[in-house]
């Protein structure tokens, strides 16, 4: 699955448009590499996401085209997330 299209199935991110823009600005990397939009994806993966001064390092623990909000978290595990971003989660 391509990273864009998993950060808005899991939530992270909201709308795949700002997911997207997130990648290919560098704010997004994949087992320690910069990742654009259209890198693939698989379980054990470990994704790190910056915005700002917050940063989420998460890893991915399944993959599926389409989740319901309530199970979208089951997706991933929280590696480190600042207090700012889990707020923002919730």
């Amino acid at each position: 699955m391509r990273l864009d299209k998993f950060l808005k199935v899991s939530r992270l991110i909201k709308r795949r448009t700002v997911a997207k823009e997130a990648c290919d600005g560098g704010r997004v990397s994949l087992n320690g590499r910069a990742a654009k939009a259209g890198s693939e994806v698989k379980s054990g993966d470990i994704m790190e996401i910056r915005f700002g001064n917050r940063l989420g390092r998460y890893e991915i623990l399944e993959i599926a085209e389409t989740v319901k909000k309530e199970q979208a978290a089951a997706l991933y595990r929280v590696l480190l997330e600042d207090e700012e971003t889990k707020r923002e989660r919730e």
